[in-house]
């Protein structure tokens, strides 16, 4: 990760946004949309459910521009086994990064090694692809979101991420400053749900993340 001051230069800001579409009413034209504004802005990568992958994989070809897929989306309540094979499936149609959701019923109860299988299972079943665990902060305590950054370490994630943008709230620069505290500089920490601004986007990267993640990522560059 290059300093906040270089990151914020003229198309710094883009090459660390997931230029993300979600929505479950997403057709076609809407993802190819999504993966020609990552092209033309140079977005780090088009993220996307899994029954799109193959489709973004297709368009961003040749580009630089990565293809990220979430999986176990977006209440992770699926059984582990699953929740790999989804992983699996996947990467093997051409996703380069994964955004998983975290066991969060699991991380409530306090069974902490089942957590810990469960991001292992998926990180084995990722391959060489990027591994992000989506802890859903707005529903943990700060004590969980503790745990879920070291549980998410110990299973050798790449990433953890704040939100699925999905719950009650997204990215806070306290969650995020929390959490880059706890991983230190051996991980990435992804800001994700409700940055809608090149102010938001700052933010966040100057209390420690080192992705974003956004559906307005045209406005959050355009300042």
């Amino acid at each position: 990760m290059g300093s906040v001051s270089q990151i914020t230069e003229p198309g710094g800001l883009a090459r660390v946004i997931d230029h993300t579409i979600l929505r479950p009413d997403a057709g076609r034209a809407d993802v190819i949309r999504f993966c020609d504004e990552a092209k033309l802005h140079h977005f780090c990568s088009v993220c996307v459910n899994p029954v799109n992958i193959p489709t973004v994989a297709r368009a961003l070809a040749g580009s630089g521009v990565r293809t990220c897929s979430v999986i176990g989306f977006p209440f992770g309540a699926i059984p582990t086994a699953v929740k790999a094979a989804e992983a699996s499936w996947v990467v093997e149609a051409g996703a380069d990064e994964v955004d998983m959701v975290i066991a969060l019923g699991a991380l409530k109860d306090g069974d902490l090694p089942a957590v810990r299988k469960d991001i292992t299972d998926v990180k084995r079943a990722c391959g060489k692809a990027i591994l992000k665990v989506i802890l859903e902060t707005c529903l943990l305590t700060e004590d969980e979101k503790i745990a879920a950054c070291r549980l998410s370490q110990e299973a050798g994630a790449d990433f953890v991420k704040t939100s699925t943008g999905y719950s009650k709230a997204g990215a806070t620069v306290e969650d995020i400053a929390l959490m880059r505290r706890i991983v230190g500089d051996a991980m990435g920490v992804k800001a994700s749900g409700g940055i809608r601004t090149r102010a938001d986007a700052i933010r966040m990267l100057e209390a420690g993340a080192s992705r974003i993640g956004a559906s307005a990522s045209i406005a959050i560059i355009g300042g």
